[in-house]
């Protein structure tokens, strides 16, 4: 494919499929994280220990890996014309509402997880195990869009 990318595009879509593996594998555990910090007794070592993995997860995983997959996919959809006005990219369009989709879900699960670690619970173990579904289930859209391309 040629566009402002050259021959970097296959490049640029590697690393953006990689780190969306990381971010993936990130939001699939934190919520099973949190599951385990809120069974744990309230102020005790093992809360604190899973407070402090939640926390180097998203410092380390989580968060990277959202920006990058952002600005490599932007970059991406420019490739295909997404800011140039060209016509047939539907998928696209439900495709990038899925990830902000996922990017607030981001956002929902490592702003409960700091708040769990306050000591502040407002969900349930069956609650967060729910929650832990939407990863799932939105990138297997978001697959099927990319690579069917139905629309």
């Amino acid at each position: 494919m040629v566009g402002w990318l050259g021959n970097a595009y296959l490049w640029v879509k590697a690393a953006h499929l990689i780190f969306v593996i990381f971010w993936m594998a990130g939001l699939f555990m934190l919520p099973r994280f949190l599951v385990y910090h809120q069974e744990a007794v309230a102020g005790s070592a093992e809360a604190a220990i899973w407070a402090e993995r939640e926390q180097k997860l998203r410092s380390i995983i989580l968060t990277p890996s959202l920006l990058i997959v952002w600005v490599l996919g932007l970059a991406l959809a420019a490739q295909l014309g997404l800011f140039s006005g060209v016509s047939g990219l539907g998928w696209l369009h439900i495709k990038l509402l899925l990830v902000l989709g996922l990017t607030a879900y981001h956002g929902y699960i490592s702003g409960y997880s700091k708040k769990l670690a306050k000591g502040v619970q407002s969900l349930t173990g069956r609650q967060l195990r729910l929650l832990n579904e939407v990863p799932g289930v939105s990138a297997a859209l978001i697959v099927v869009l990319a690579i069917v391309q139905p629309f």
